[in-house]
């Protein structure tokens, strides 16, 4: 009998690859891609419990953090630096971690993630505490460098959840909060960059997202607390302002350099 391996690590539906031409390989790519986001779907309860706890936290004024590794580990860091520009919040509100530090974004780190102490001492150097929530982000489950750092969070009485892509993962018995998205075996056998990643790249806007509305930075459908940093976004901002308040393109424009984002110059306007 052969030994079991993790869903992740199972080997692709498809074989002989390199015999496939383009079509073929897009098209196959496409059909298992298909499958994320209905395992999206059947995780919604417990993406659902992790938000609402974390809301919890959050809205006294603690803090969310993301570890993870390798994919993971960029996917965290990507998902935390897009909320300040997006929803105009400081860079604090959602930290994003990855082993073996800034340089691993690019270049992989040699062993980063293997060591299982290495996440608690990059958290404490943020000051974590209790009142802050921390989610460990690993498609394999097994991952030392999140496994570690979850593992001192609990001990210290901090909300502990998790993402990972196989069933009853070590890092889903160590979260209080546990997230599992079972896509499958990857195209590429074990190349989770593909589905795993898309799969977690999703649960992080959903988690991320969710909460930025909840948090009040959301108003109808538009991003009215966003960053104006570039002139597309000046434009999206008098946009908004314009189908606000019905009023012409050159007021809004000027209200929104004036007051700085889209918030303020509404407010400014219906005051």
């Amino acid at each position: 009998m052969n030994a079991y391996k993790p869903t992740t690590e199972q080997s692709s539906r498809y074989d002989n690859l390199e015999q496939m031409n383009v079509n073929q390989l897009l098209v196959n790519m496409n059909k298992e891609d298909k499958l994320v986001p209905l395992a999206l779907e059947k995780a919604i309860p417990s993406i659902q419990n992790f938000v609402e706890q974390t809301l919890i936290r959050m809205k006294k004024g603690g803090r969310l953090f993301y570890i993870g590794a390798g994919t993971s580990g960029r996917l965290g860091v990507l998902d935390a630096s897009e909320c300040p520009p997006t929803f105009g919040v400081s860079d604090d509100w959602i930290i994003g971690l990855i082993a073996g530090g800034d340089i691993a974004l690019r270049k992989a780190v040699e062993n980063a993630e293997d060591n299982e102490n290495m996440a608690w001492k990059d958290l404490e150097q943020f000051k974590i505490n209790e009142n802050d929530v921390l989610l460990g982000v690993a498609a394999s489950g097994t991952t030392p460098y999140v496994l570690g750092g979850l593992k001192c969070a609990n001990e210290n009485n901090i909300l502990t959840g998790s993402i990972s892509c196989n069933e009853n993962s070590l890092i889903s018995k160590e979260a209080v909060c546990a997230i599992e998205l079972i896509v499958g075996p990857e195209f590429v056998t074990g190349s989770t960059r593909m589905k795993a990643g898309t799969a977690q790249k999703l649960a992080l806007n959903m988690i991320s997202t969710s909460i930025m509305i909840h948090l009040g930075r959301v108003k109808g459908n538009k991003m009215v607390d966003m960053q104006l940093s570039n002139k597309k976004l000046v434009d999206r901002g008098t946009k908004m302002i314009m189908e606000t308040l019905e009023i012409s393109e050159n007021l809004a424009k000027s209200l929104l350099l004036k007051h700085g984002s889209v918030r303020k110059s509404i407010e400014y306007y219906n005051q």
